[in-house]
């Protein structure tokens, strides 16, 4: 049964790889995925040359499933690149090539250069998170607020608006970051036991993908050749070059849900903080302030991300967030009159 599973994963594999390569038609991909899909192939040939030595029945003519079809379907649709990291969880290599460089990343083989990047990506999450926080529970606040209650109500309120958000948004970023690091710790398995078993086939794969980035072909084999040497560095360069993954990157669920956590947080506190120290109409006066300068500095920041004035930015953050806070008053007045 291991065999005829094996067999049919290696011809789903060959059925995809010709699926991306037509999805490549004119472009130098459309070679390495076609050469891919021959190898993939032919390891799908020595499957069934096993089960025949094991006196097994030959296996049916294959016929790719629904998640197969389902799957060229969105490549047709969709391209690619959009579909890389499905094709790479269903066994199709080469994803690394519609992988975004990464500045200094000199040649194919060395370490990439990931410490900046995911500093980056670090300070635009804890931005974005605290974003989240400010703009929705100040408009709960307001919400709240329009509709006339009491300060100690409109106080209660925004406490819970905070400590629901923080618990939501750091359950999301656990389950989600949880996910990601399963999917890159089966992935390498896999990776694992395919060069324990079939290491020349993996130095071709490799070579080909080397060829495909612009190496001429002797220099893709020699450099393949060395890199698979040393078993922790060849699996190293196969997660990287063959699925696009970076072993290095399989980040803590409990750190980036801390993380997630203190971010909205320490957003949502920011419009509560002057319920907590003034009273009466002072407080909502201050919290429309205290608002109003979080969001243009959240704004500002963001530019930095995205390459714009901070000006702009800045005013941009504090128009949605006037825009949110206006309809979250308007609606709780209207409720309150209702409903007093």
């Amino acid at each position: 049964m291991a065999a005829l599973e094996s067999w049919r994963e290696e011809k789903r594999s060959a059925w995809l790889y010709r699926a991306v390569s037509d999805a490549e038609s004119g472009t130098p991909r459309q070679v390495l995925f076609l050469e891919l899909a021959r190898a993939a192939d032919h390891q799908a040939a020595l499957w069934e040359a096993q089960m025949a030595a094991d006196g097994q029945s030959p296996p049916p003519p294959y016929r790719p499933d629904i998640r197969a079809r389902l799957v060229v379907f969105l490549v047709g649709r969709l391209g690619v690149p959009h579909m890389r990291r499905v094709l790479a969880a269903m066994k199709v290599r080469g994803m690394s090539l519609y992988c975004v460089p990464v500045e200094g990343h000199a040649r194919p083989g060395q370490p990439e250069a990931h410490h900046g990047q995911r500093g980056g990506g670090a300070l635009r999450a804890a931005v974005f998170g605290v974003n989240d926080g400010l703009i929705s529970n100040a408009s709960l606040i307001l919400g709240v607020a329009g509709a006339g209650p009491e300060p100690d109500i409109i106080l209660l309120s925004g406490v819970a608006g905070l400590l629901a958000g923080a618990f939501s948004m750091a359950a999301g970023e656990y389950v989600s970051v949880r996910a990601q690091r399963e999917y890159f710790e089966y992935q390498i398995a896999l990776e694992r036991e395919e060069l324990a078993e079939y290491p020349m086939e993996e130095v071709a794969e490799l070579a080909m993908i080397y060829t495909a980035k612009g190496l001429p072909r002797a220099e893709a084999d020699r450099l393949a050749g060395q890199l698979l040497g040393d078993p922790d560095q060849a699996l190293d360069t196969l997660a990287r070059e063959e699925l696009g993954l970076n072993p290095g990157e399989l980040g803590s669920p409990w750190t980036a849900a801390l993380a997630s956590f203190l971010a909205f947080s320490a957003g949502a506190l920011i419009p509560l903080l002057p319920y907590l120290l003034l009273s009466g109409e002072l407080a909502l006066v201050g919290t429309l302030g205290v608002t109003g300068l979080a969001l243009f500095g959240v704004g500002a920041t963001i530019s930095l991300f995205t390459g714009r004035h901070a000006l702009h930015g800045g005013g941009r953050m504090l128009l949605i967030g006037a825009l949110a806070g206006a309809a979250t008053w308007t609606i709780g007045r209207a409720l309150g009159v209702v409903l007093g």
